[in-house]
């Protein structure tokens, strides 16, 4: 994963017999922990926080604004590949919400124009 940053799905069987388990739980790990992907990402994602205290300041609304102005649902990279969208329940930075994580870079206190120039930055 670290090489193509995703699992793929081929890979799975190849795993479980490594691993000793059924191909159904090395499946059931890649697809439940939104760490794992098994398409490769875009090539800078962007994580909104959807928890409770970035909820209550607005976070909502900045997932519909990264959404229209991506073009994109939660999930799914632009058709260029150059962004994924995702959506997180907390990014440890409840003091400071809403959150959102560009790449590695964690960003607090992110109202609508912000968000505007962060996506700017990523496209």
């Amino acid at each position: 994963m670290e090489d193509l940053g995703h699992v793929d799905p081929a890979a799975i069987p190849i795993l479980a017999d490594e691993l000793n388990l059924s191909k159904a739980d090395v499946h059931g790990v890649v697809t439940f922990y939104h760490d794992f992907r098994q398409s490769a990402p875009g090539r800078t994602t962007v994580r909104i926080c959807r928890a409770e205290a970035c909820q209550s300041v607005g976070a909502a609304g900045l997932v519909e604004q990264a959404k229209n102005r991506l073009g994109v649902g939660l999930g799914e990279t632009t058709p260029d590949g150059s962004v994924t969208l995702e959506q997180v329940f907390c990014l440890g930075n409840c003091a400071i919400g809403p959150s959102v994580q560009v790449g590695d870079r964690l960003y607090g206190r992110v109202g609508p124009q912000e968000l505007d120039r962060l996506l700017e930055v990523t496209a």
